[in-house]
């Protein structure tokens, strides 16, 4: 028997890192909200391994942070190691990773959102969203409680008709074991939604008093580990380690054997996967040549026993997977505690969403995070936000927020998704950005702090902090180029100590640090007159001077590119009568409805001639 449940302005379907972001800036920015999940115990759940950050998505946090997210706060608070990635190479790709005690997170989320005001958090299957008159008007629960509201958020993740597959046994269900969303997806097809199938996978989880460590090698965290947070004010610290082991040709020996029971082979999965985070089974027939694999041990949590096996994700047999465990150094005796298994879920073609992630079918309605096609916890969260901002400013009448290519890593994600599609599960690498020198994790607060200010989500004495940060900055580098170091044997020795050759008169420290050999600290000898500055003002100094010709050569680009973006195209325009345009172009150019030239140039099949028709169109 349905019933009314209550009226708000949004709901949000699903509680893991999309929803939560998406139902906490709705609730924020002072909208009534409704979020649900089917078991609140799975509120910002970790089944693929217990970690935050990595190679382009330590950017991703960094940029949500900047925004006034959540998630970086909360890793903060839960993460137990901290590692910075490509140390070796310049800022443009150093991203942070750390591991987090998956529980911790978890706890903390939820009850950051049972205290968030304007929020109400729910246990409940949603099984449909209502239209009246096209547009969004409430979403019903398995129970038959309808909630009214003017705008909906689907944040799925791998539940929507989930089914997970271990060898042979298949069965409806989302991840750890908790109920799948059947009816849902069904509802969407109805609705007209282009919907398409990916599948994921997990790997084992063990018990750490059955692993001989003493075969492994260790790995440490930072010795001075960076916060995920512009705003956390203490270091973190590092109270957990990490393992490095490796698969054999033992290993592969029994993968191969078992091929013909792995039903990613056999046709049991029809769902897409990651290319870039392949099964242990499809890396050894992918790349033969190669004599082992890495594989991660990584810890669940401060409070339990179970560690991840990472690398090692696989649909094979429960008993198959046992003996190849067996066969790693360090594993030989190991209790598998949970068996790995490949997942499968509904999600949408992102080519049905705006650039604001609402459904262009149906207004009001708004997709994220894993059912948008993404992979990863980083990327579902910063597309969570993006898709309640959104929502929230549809409601308020006010301008959307829109990010482009040129502005962060999550405007690239979304125009990728939203302009080019994707036809496997969409993961953020460095190599995604054209303009990944300016995009660095280390500015995100520079670059998007006055987007979070203008949508109410970051307070003017944070904004300030920002700016004063900069203001620094700025102040320091005209210092520096001011200043000089004037020849003296202390000076030839420190230059001939770094390999750098020695000049014939004065030199300033700024032109010293733009030295690839040295750094801002090697100058602190010759700077009587230095300032005590935060380290990262530091930072930025040096990397702003170390950088300045790269840099304004890419702010170039970037000015090039933001006058193509300046070129709207009209809402109504007809493709199909435009002279000019090839036939794939119209056709790909009418269902997308890209908004400028820059987005029209980017869709896949739309050539530099078709560019130019329009341009011919729009000047007329």
């Amino acid at each position: 028997m349905d019933y009314f449940a209550g009226k708000y302005d949004v709901a949000v379907i699903g509680l893991g890192h999309a929803g939560i972001e998406a139902a906490l800036a709705c609730a924020r920015m002072g909208l009534s909200t409704v979020c649900f999940a089917i078991n609140l115990d799975s509120v910002g759940n970790m089944p693929c391994n217990p970690a935050i950050g990595g190679t382009g998505k330590g950017h991703l946090v960094r940029e949500l942070d900047a925004l006034g997210g959540e998630m970086a706060k909360a890793a903060d608070r839960a993460c137990i190691q901290y590692r910075l990635l490509n140390r070796g190479k310049g800022p443009a790709v150093h991203s942070l990773r750390a591991q987090a005690d998956r529980r911790e997170y978890q706890k903390i989320m939820k009850h950051t959102l049972e205290l968030c005001e304007n929020l109400s958090v729910k246990q409940a299957e949603v099984v449909s969203v209502e239209l009246k008159d096209g547009v969004v008007a409430a979403v019903k629960t398995q129970t038959g409680a309808i909630f009214e509201c003017r705008a909906a958020v689907i944040c799925t993740g791998t539940y929507l008709k989930g089914r997970t597959i271990v060898g042979d046994v298949t069965r409806e269900g989302g991840p750890d074991g908790m109920f799948a969303s059947v009816t849902l997806g069904s509802c969407l097809r109805e609705l007209g939604l282009d919907m398409r199938r990916f599948k994921t996978g997990t790997p084992p989880r063990i018990n750490r008093r059955s692993v001989d460590f003493s075969q492994m090698e260790i790995q440490y965290g930072d010795e001075h580990p960076q916060p995920f947070s512009f705003q956390t004010s203490e270091p973190p610290q590092n109270r957990a380690v990490c393992y490095l082991t490796y698969t054999n040709e033992e290993t592969h020996r029994i993968i191969r054997e078992n091929l013909h029971r792995s039903p990613l082979f056999s046709g049991v999965i029809e769902g897409i996967g990651p290319r870039y985070c392949p099964s242990i089974e499809d890396k050894v027939v992918r790349f033969s040549d190669k004599p082992r694999h890495q594989l991660f041990i990584e810890p669940m949590g401060l409070d339990t026993e179970e560690l991840y096996v990472q690398g090692f994700s696989s649909s094979l047999p429960e008993d198959v997977q046992i003996e190849m465990l067996h066969t790693i150094k360090g594993l030989e005796h190991t209790e598998m505690t949970r068996c790995a298994y490949a997942i499968e879920y509904d999600c949408i073609n992102p080519l049905e969403l705006y650039p604001t992630l609402e459904v262009k079918k149906i207004p009001g309605l708004y997709g994220a995070g894993q059912f948008n096609g993404s992979s990863g916890y980083e990327e579902a969260a910063v597309q969570g936000f993006v898709a309640g901002v959104n929502a929230a400013l549809k409601i308020k009448g006010e301008d959307p927020m829109i990010l482009d290519r040129s502005s962060s890593y999550i405007g690239t994600l979304i125009d990728d998704l939203v302009t080019k599609g994707t036809n496997e599960p969409y993961r953020m690498m460095t190599s995604r950005s054209e303009y990944r020198l300016i995009l660095r994790q280390d500015n995100a607060d520079i670059r998007l702090s006055h987007i979070g200010r203008r949508i109410g989500l970051v307070s003017d004495e944070q904004y300030n902090k920002v700016v004063s940060k900069y203001a620094a900055v700025d102040r320091e580098i005209k210092r520096l180029e001011k200043t000089y170091a004037a020849p003296s044997p202390e000076l030839s020795e420190m230059l001939k100590s770094h390999g750098t050759t020695v000049p014939v008169s004065g030199v300033s420290l700024a032109s010293l640090i733009r030295r690839p050999q040295l750094n801002y600290e090697c100058t602190a000898s010759f700077d009587p007159d230095r300032p005590r500055l935060d380290s990262a003002v530091t930072e930025q100094v040096e990397i702003s001077l170390k950088y300045a010709g790269y840099i304004e050569k890419q702010l170039k680009q970037i000015e090039d590119f933001r006058k193509m973006e300046e070129k709207t195209l009209p809402d109504d325009i007809d493709y199909s009568n435009i002279n000019g345009l090839r036939l794939e172009a119209r056709q790909k150019l009418g269902r997308i409805r890209p908004r400028n030239l820059g987005q029209a140039s980017r869709i896949s099949g739309v050539s530099p001639a078709d560019i130019a028709a329009l341009m011919i169109y729009l000047e007329k």
